[in-house]
């Protein structure tokens, strides 16, 4: 059982013997030829791939330009558009994490199995979710740049906190299949929300929202941050299980979904259909206007929706 987790990995492994180099690496390690035949690979003609090959050349050595001297892992927290940035992609990736995804991902075998569930559907439960979350993050394809990461963000995290207390409040239904019901029901329109919001829009969001003289930094912080609090919740979980019980557990995650939800209000910028140089300037809007607007947008949203 535990080998047969390895068999998509070693699937991913065996590809990447096929899969070209970036462009962009070559070039920053002067194999212009290699880059120039990639971007043909890439590009309807010879002509713009030559000038997209151009381009990058430009920008590497501007970004070469700007690093030096420089300290840069400072600068993300010392200048206020690198700050704000830096701010904004950690609540997502903390949020990623901490809406409870991966308790569900995870131990959702365990937590069927628990309450109700035979092994084998216990299992089919699993899959179940697993699908849905695949079928879900499809649409934020589309979504993701018609609706905005922010919006996406704030409409599903209400969402998600009350499927997690569904999820919870059901284990008192004294019946079993009613209980299995409702455990069911809470977890699959869980990931039903999760997957078109906070599912693809971190990394999304963490990818576009750095200077490009930090990027790799702020995205390596970013990444970090999001396995790190999956950590946590891998480790505390059994053990909040049994001092809080399901119900306490579950609501934990449903208030934590609250809480990043004003977090996302307040601090988190809309980085839909922008380019680099607006947001430099959506960035160095501070931190306490931005958190202004955010509180102005309630009572707005409350005259237009209700």
């Amino acid at each position: 059982m535990l080998g047969s987790a390895g068999i998509p990995g070693l699937i991913v492994c065996l590809q990447v013997l096929w899969a070209p180099e970036s462009p962009r690496w070559l070039i920053g390690k002067g194999r212009y030829e290699e880059a120039f035949n990639e971007l043909c690979r890439l590009r309807f003609s010879r002509v713009q791939a030559a000038r997209d090959l151009y381009y990058i050349h430009v920008l590497l050595e501007a970004e070469n330009e700007m690093k030096k001297g420089r300290k840069r892992f400072l600068e993300m927290f010392t200048i206020p558009r690198n700050r704000n940035a830096i701010l904004a992609s950690l609540i997502v990736m903390f949020g990623q994490q901490f809406c409870g995804i991966n308790v569900i991902v995870y131990y959702s075998s365990n937590i069927f199995a628990m309450y109700g569930f035979s092994p084998a559907s216990s299992l089919a439960g699993s899959v179940g979710f697993g699908a849905l979350n695949w079928v879900f993050a499809l649409p934020a394809v589309l979504t993701i740049d018609t609706f905005g990461r922010r919006n996406l963000l704030l409409f599903t995290f209400p969402c998600m906190a009350i499927c997690l207390l569904i999820t919870g409040f059901s284990f008192w239904i004294p019946s079993e299949k009613g209980r299995v019901a409702g455990v069911s029901i809470g977890m699959y329109l869980f990931t039903i929300f999760y997957s078109p919001g906070e599912g693809p829009v971190p990394f999304t969001y963490s990818a576009e929202v750095f200077p490009l003289y930090i990027r790799d930094l702020g995205m390596s912080l970013a990444t970090a941050t999001t396995w790190f609090c999956n950590f946590i919740l891998v480790v505390t979980w059994p053990s909040m299980q049994l001092v809080f019980n399901p119900q306490g557990a579950f609501g934990f995650y449903a208030a934590w979904c609250m809480i990043i939800w004003v977090l996302i209000l307040l601090f988190v910028r809309e980085t839909k259909s922008k380019t680099l140089e607006e947001l430099d300037q959506v960035f160095a809007v501070p931190a306490r206007v931005h958190a202004a607007y955010g509180l102005r947008q309630i009572p707005y949203a409350i005259k237009k929706f209700i």
